[in-house]
């Protein structure tokens, strides 16, 4: 295979030479595996194959010479939309259930449990206390972040109605939310009802489970995702703009390397204490290593450098090429995008991958519990084994590219706010001028059936370039940050309105602002921004893309950013085609229902158009020019 073909995969010149190391060293990659299923099952595809219960599987046929029903007698658009529920239903529960893990470590510090934790943000759990209605005068900081984790841990089983944080969206979302009977009720109660409607025999309305997607989804967006992002600025700080680098050059020959990945910023916290542990740096110089050298890879990547120097390696198509350079000595694993292929490519060289989540062992790896009541000293565990592996490193095949970019990373909300000097009137004047049209907000992950970074870097480019502010997270922003569209010099690249107001602010086009959970900062600026103007957040000029999205976590962010009244444009086509009622209902229908729709769009430069024309037409519902 040429260099030229790799190109075709990737536009990362990093993530290219690995692919062309990877062939010569015999190691299979996901591109790899995806050519060897082409190709790929047709119904799949099409969302028309259902295994809900052993009378199947079945399967309706798209062309209608074979059955029109499955053996109970459920049709294509039961089936498709019921595939699409359980799909929420995983995303929903993946993010929510991650926000629990979080609310929980502030619980457990907050009781003494876990003394390693302490609360780095005590204006935001002031905040949170007031917001929540918690007593604050005349008590301890810990006792009021006990009641604040207390009424956190509510919103997953609630009984009092309706989700707490809901109550910062406009009121005309609400009221909408409320007349389609959609408001979540409980975090876990909206994943629960879509298992039992989706369960054979019970609901077969295609509408009907439609709006049930959404309010689970949105249970995830403006409950567990957002708790997550909350109570994880309470716990570890919140970020603020500093400069960082990323790509596969961030590894170095002379030191251990260690590479945390996945999603937990509880276990990568107390990683970054423990790697900057003097005893075990001078283990490692004992080893023949110069010190310790942590990075970051996909959602913990992006927590850590949201609030910490540590070097982010690249995204989540990058997590096998990482390995294949020989200078990994271990990749530290909890939950979410890790390929189940890394401990075969791991054994190709002497990496070893370590799991630490009880929700996520890998066969293969090596399990190290990770306990938060003994968070640092499971840390500390870690990166020994990591040195120690050192010893281990076979020179002869370390190849690590040069490639590596700096970027500018954590923009929270407050930074946002701060950057534009303590309010967003500065932003709300900057779009009624049209120096800056709108916001469009990418997101999600990498897909090999689209060019590596090529659907991110492309969209955010074309629509800077047409005086589009951009905000990102996930992976999206890791292929920004490599790109350089991270810095505030990218402005060069913007429109001449955009231009002027990043140089005047002196920041970056792009904004970074955080992992998959935190979507819902972006949630929290379009709502204040909504409410400043007094209008639903689905009149603002805003547009949504996952241009090359895979999981099924950004099939429940796209449905409650649609369902939070924002139009959204995928890269790559979900698997409801096999019903024409369904993709209708998604694509154009939804907009009468819930004020926002899908669009799907392959081509980054046509999605880009899509979107400006959204916005335009948003502008001119506000009488802006």
């Amino acid at each position: 295979m040429s260099q030229n073909k790799h190109a075709q995969k990737s536009i990362d010149p990093a993530s290219q030479t690995m692919l062309a190391r990877a062939e010569q060293e015999g190691v299979e990659t996901a591109w790899d595996r995806l050519h060897k299923q082409e190709p790929q099952c047709g119904f799949g595809m099409l969302g028309l194959c259902c295994r809900n219960c052993n009378m199947g599987p079945c399967r309706i046929d798209p062309f209608g010479d074979g059955p029109e029903r499955g053996v109970c007698g459920a049709n294509a658009d039961t089936i498709v939309a019921r595939n699409l529920l359980r799909a929420i239903a995983a995303g929903a529960a993946a993010h929510s259930d991650h926000g629990r893990d979080i609310v929980e470590a502030l619980l457990h510090a907050a009781e003494g449990k876990a003394p390693d934790y302490e609360i780095k943000d005590k204006e935001k759990l002031a905040a949170l206390a007031q917001e929540l209605k918690v007593p604050r005068e005349g008590r301890s900081e810990k006792e009021i972040a006990l009641d604040v984790a207390r009424k956190a841990l509510d919103e997953f089983g609630t009984s009092k109605g309706h989700l707490e944080l809901l109550e910062r969206a406009p009121s005309q979302r609400k009221e909408r939310w409320g007349e389609l009977g959609i408001t979540p009720r409980g975090i876990d109660r909206e994943i629960v009802e879509i298992m039992h409607r989706t369960h054979i025999g019970v609901d077969t309305d295609y509408v009907n489970l439609i709006l049930q997607g959404l309010r689970a989804a949105i249970s995830d967006g403006w409950g567990g995702s957002m708790w997550a992002t909350e109570l994880s600025d309470v716990l570890f700080g919140t970020p603020e703009p500093h400069r960082g680098e990323s790509n596969l050059g961030v590894l170095k020959e002379d030191e251990v390397n260690i590479i945390v990945h996945g999603h937990e910023p509880t276990l990568s916290e107390m990683i970054v204490l423990a790697a900057k542990d003097p005893q075990l740096i001078e283990l490692a110089r004992a080893k023949g290593a110069q010190g310790i050298n942590l990075c970051g890879m996909c959602c913990t990547g992006n927590e850590l450098l949201m609030r910490h120097d540590v070097p982010i390696a690249g995204n989540f198509l990058q997590q096998e090429l990482a390995i294949i350079t020989g200078a990994v000595e271990a990749m530290i694993v909890d939950v979410q995008c890790i390929m189940p292929a890394l401990t075969d490519v791991a054994g190709c060289y002497h990496t070893k991958i370590i799991s630490t989540s009880p929700k996520a062992k890998f066969s293969g790896a090596q399990h190290v519990a990770f306990d938060e009541e003994k968070a640092l000293e499971a840390a500390l565990e870690i990166v020994r084994i990591a040195v120690e592996n050192f010893t281990y490193r076979n020179k002869d095949k370390v190849f690590i590219p040069s490639d590596k970019m700096e970027f500018v990373a954590g923009f929270s909300t407050e930074a946002i706010i701060s950057a534009l000097g303590g309010s967003l009137d500065p932003l709300l004047d900057a779009i009624k001028e049209g120096n800056i049209k709108g916001i469009a907000a990418i997101v999600g992950c990498n897909n090999p059936k689209i060019k590596h970074d090529y659907g991110h870097v492309a969209l955010a480019e074309e629509l800077i370039a047409r005086d589009i502010l951009v905000v990102e997270t996930g992976c999206a922003a890791i292929a920004s940050a490599k790109a350089g569209l991270l810095l505030p010099e990218a402005a060069a690249k913007a429109g001449p309105g955009l231009k002027a107001v990043c140089e005047a602010l002196q920041i970056p086009p792009v904004l970074h602002m955080g992992s998959c959970v935190d979507i819902s900062r972006i949630l929290v600026v379009a709502a204040a921004v909504a409410k400043a103007l007094d209008v639903d957040i689905s009149a603002l000029p805003l547009a949504g893309a996952a241009p090359e999205w895979m999981s099924e976590k950004a099939v429940s962010i796209g449905t409650y950013v649609i369902g939070s009244g924002i139009f959204t444009v995928l890269g790559t086509v979900p698997p409801v085609l096999g019903s024409s009622n369904v993709a209708a209902l998604l694509t154009k229908g939804a907009d009468d229902v819930i004020g926002a729709t899908f669009a799907v769009e392959e081509d980054p430069l046509k999605a880009a158009a899509l979107m400006e024309e959204h916005i335009n037409a948003k502008r001119s519902g506000l009488g802006l020019p």
